[in-house]
């Protein structure tokens, strides 16, 4: 499953939630949130397992052609074949990550804009709905 939206208006000071269901047999899923394809200031990849990572979420951002240094949350709220939602809180400084145990984390926003025009879901999970506030 790939989905991705081009010219949105994700601005600091709002929120954005991500309901969707995990597939049955996950092996990894990830919102990718950046000004381009090519840039990404949050990538949230909830690992069930992948890349030498069971049930762990990694958080990174991407830019000039290479990642950067990766984030790991232990928590690990998301089961297979069950619907989830995620908040994530834009500040300038940083992302504010809600789980679906509403426990909360942060990553900076390392890219440092004040908005993004891009999204992307891709990965073991249908994404139900979006919404921007």
């Amino acid at each position: 499953m790939s989905m991705l939206i081009k010219n949105m208006t994700f601005k600091a000071g709002q929120t954005l939630t991500v309901v969707g269901v995990i597939k049955p047999d996950p092996k990894r899923f990830e919102v990718n949130i950046g000004p381009s394809e090519d840039r990404i200031a949050l990538h949230f990849n909830p690992r069930f397992n992948s890349c030498g990572d069971i049930n762990t979420i990694v958080c990174n951002s991407f830019e000039a052609g290479r990642w950067c240094e990766e984030k790991h949350e232990r928590r690990f709220p998301f089961y297979r074949g069950q619907e989830f939602k995620v908040v994530i809180k834009f500040t300038l400084s940083e992302f504010v990550v809600t789980l679906p145990c509403r426990s909360t984390f942060c990553f900076p926003n390392r890219i440092g804009a004040e908005k993004y025009s891009v999204m992307s879901f891709i990965g073991d999970a249908r994404i139900r709905s979006i919404e921007i506030k």
